[in-house]
């Protein structure tokens, strides 16, 4: 079964509490999503490292239940 996009949001926000999180079905189908999160925490850490603790939140949900993510992270002050 498929995840909707606000329950991959609710999740991340879970993981990095105050973050700005926007989730877009990017083909319809409910399997591959866009997410854009925005999070002080991700200050002074690598894209690479960002990514990660995205993926962390979602935890085994990747490869699974969301067959697709693609990431953009930014600090508040890097948004666009």
């Amino acid at each position: 079964m498929a995840m909707e996009a606000d329950e991959i949001t609710a999740l991340i926000k879970e993981a990095i509490p105050g973050a700005s999180v926007t989730v877009e079905d990017l083909r319809g189908d409910g399997d591959h999503y866009g997410a854009l999160v925005v999070s002080d925490t991700f200050a002074g850490l690598s894209r690479v490292q960002q990514h990660q603790m995205v993926y962390k939140a979602l935890g085994d949900r990747m490869g699974g239940e969301l067959h697709a993510l693609a990431i953009q992270t930014a600090t508040p002050e890097n948004a666009e």
